[in-house]
């Protein structure tokens, strides 16, 4: 990787608040935010119905949560299901 590369990532990851928002997963922050197809933003825990069907695309503003607190914070919700 070049440094010019390196720099866009850094920035990208500070721009979003956090290296795992670029969803580079951290065995700690293992909460899922999923954006629905009507824009919702949704978070799942582990053990929830589709915890292990849900997939993170950081390019559609998707992340990773290291609590259900910083979910909530960031103004998502827990899914209902």
């Amino acid at each position: 990787m070049t440094w010019k590369a390196f720099s866009a990532v850094v920035f990208v990851a500070v721009a979003f608040g956090s290296f795992h928002a670029l969803g580079q997963e951290n065995r700690a922050c293992n909460i899922k935010g999923n954006v629905s197809t009507q824009g919702e933003r949704i978070y799942h825990v582990p053990g929830q119905k589709y915890y292990n069907d849900t997939r993170i695309s950081p390019s559609h503003g998707e992340r990773w949560f290291c609590s259900e607190e910083e979910a909530r914070a960031a103004g998502w919700r827990r899914s209902k299901v």
